[in-house]
């Protein structure tokens, strides 16, 4: 047993969209611990979203999770 309770840490936000929401799938996405690659990939999902419905991409992100 630990001796003590695990420290939570805070997540930061996002330097682009300023939500910790868009860190956490940022964080999920991650693999191998190539962060980089994973902001890639996250970044260019929410250009699509962007370029396909015209609107904000992080509205249709929180929807999306609603949605689940």
């Amino acid at each position: 047993m630990r001796r003590a309770p695990a420290e939570v840490r805070k997540l930061e936000p996002d330097p682009i969209y300023q939500s910790v929401l868009v860190t956490q799938l940022i964080n999920k996405v991650l693999l191998k611990g190539k962060k980089g690659a994973a902001r890639r990939i996250v970044y260019t999902a929410m250009d699509t979203v962007e370029k396909r419905t015209g609107s904000e991409p992080l509205p249709v992100l929180k929807r999306a999770i609603d949605n689940i």
